[in-house]
């Protein structure tokens, strides 16, 4: 039986509440002096913070507890990473009670507060997978007219020191000095990939492509196979799906599960504006895909970042290694217009003042990233 004033708590936080009203749905929803065995309702209790509400979590009385949750509930643990930072810094705390009612009627999604010296306050969320993220991203735009720009998408590696500590990384940012690392594990997948018969070739160029392995192939009937491949869960993130999908004209299909960590090559990707580094574009990246990766992503930066007075240079760096680099051009006033003829040292001197201004501005001067650049980088694959 329970009532008002009664204390309760929940068994997966083990936080006591007190039960303010009681009652019941239908035929419609209305408070009951009661609720008893048996019966469908709903409890109001003075919890403060929706994260503390776990869906599928047992309720329990706090002078009579039951000593174990009834069966079946699991916390799920989000396998995909992404920060989601508003546009407008005033926003945050909008975003967040957004955040908190989607949590209500989705469990699988958890956030967390952080910073980013680039985006300022944010949130870094957990995800089953990027479809999740997508369907996430589109109700906080739609549902809450949330104004936001989100991270590129990454995975928790399995980071071993050389003193013997494990660390889990689900941000390029806390990755520790390359000096103590002794290896970095990443999660792999067990991916099952059905496709005609015809598409097997290409379909594998592209599970090598992503540095995946073939395990084995299973004839279904005359036309279809299915193909067992392990996997990095990084690899398949973004445009895996979408690959398939257009190899096989629509008619492939994928399924995978989570099949531990696997020691790599892995290595910190940074991304340099103005020699600054920008820490929304970090990555953790294979090293033998880091080149591209870097080139690929300081390529999509120069379309999209606007001229400045000065020349901006946008570097793909691996420590202190500079592996890619593209220059946005400065905008340049044409200073010898009004030189009509002349000695030329007239004009070599006002180019030499020019140089000079814009090597002042560039020592001082700061560049501002406008939103479709995070946007772009995201596209990018």
């Amino acid at each position: 039986m329970l009532k008002l004033g009664d204390g309760v708590k929940m068994m997966s936080n083990n936080r006591p509440y007190d039960v303010k009203e009681v009652g019941v749905f239908t035929p419609k929803m209305r408070a009951m002096p009661q609720l008893e065995a048996g019966d469908t309702g709903y409890v109001i209790a003075n919890i403060k913070a929706s994260a503390e509400i776990k869906i599928g979590d047992t309720l329990t009385g706090t002078h009579h507890p039951a000593t174990e949750p009834l069966p079946g509930f699991q916390e799920i643990q989000p396998m995909v990473f992404s920060g989601i930072y508003p546009i407008n810094t005033a926003d945050f705390e909008a975003l967040k009670a957004a955040m908190g009612r989607l949590q209500l009627n989705d469990s699988s999604f958890n956030f967390q507060a952080e910073s980013s010296v680039a985006l300022g306050f944010g949130f870094r969320c957990g995800f089953l997978g990027l479809l999740h993220m997508e369907i996430i991203l589109e109700r906080l735009r739609r549902e809450y007219d949330m104004d936001i720009i989100a991270t590129y998408p990454s995975v928790i590696y399995e980071v071993e020191k050389t003193n013997g500590e494990v660390l889990q990384v689900d941000n390029p940012e806390f990755l520790p000095d390359p000096s103590v690392i002794l290896e970095i594990r990443e999660p792999i997948v067990k991916c099952f990939i059905m496709v005609p018969n015809e598409y097997i070739s290409p379909i594998m160029q592209l599970i090598m492509d992503k540095r995946g392995v073939l395990d084995h192939t299973e004839t279904l009937d005359s036309r279809r196979v299915m193909l067992s491949t392990v996997l990095p869960l990084s690899e398949i993130l973004v445009d895996f799906n979408d690959k398939i999908k257009s190899i096989t004209r629509g008619y492939g299909s994928m399924d995978y599960e989570h099949a531990g960590h696997r020691a790599d090559k892995l290595v910190k990707l940074d991304i340099l504006v103005n020699g600054e580094p920008v820490d929304a574009f970090s990555s953790i990246v294979h090293r033998d895909k880091a080149e591209g990766r870097g080139r690929q992503l300081a390529a999509k930066l120069k379309e999209v970042i606007p001229t400045q007075l000065y020349q901006v240079a946008i570097q793909a760096a691996i420590g202190g290694k500079i592996i890619a680099r593209e220059s946005v051009s400065a905008s340049r006033k044409d200073v010898t217009a009004k030189c009509y003829g002349g000695d030329i040292s007239r004009k070599r001197k006002l180019l030499e003042k020019q140089k000079e201004g814009k090597k002042r501005m560039k020592s001082i001067g700061k560049v501002n990233i406008p939103q479709e650049a995070f946007i772009e980088v995201l596209k990018a694959g």
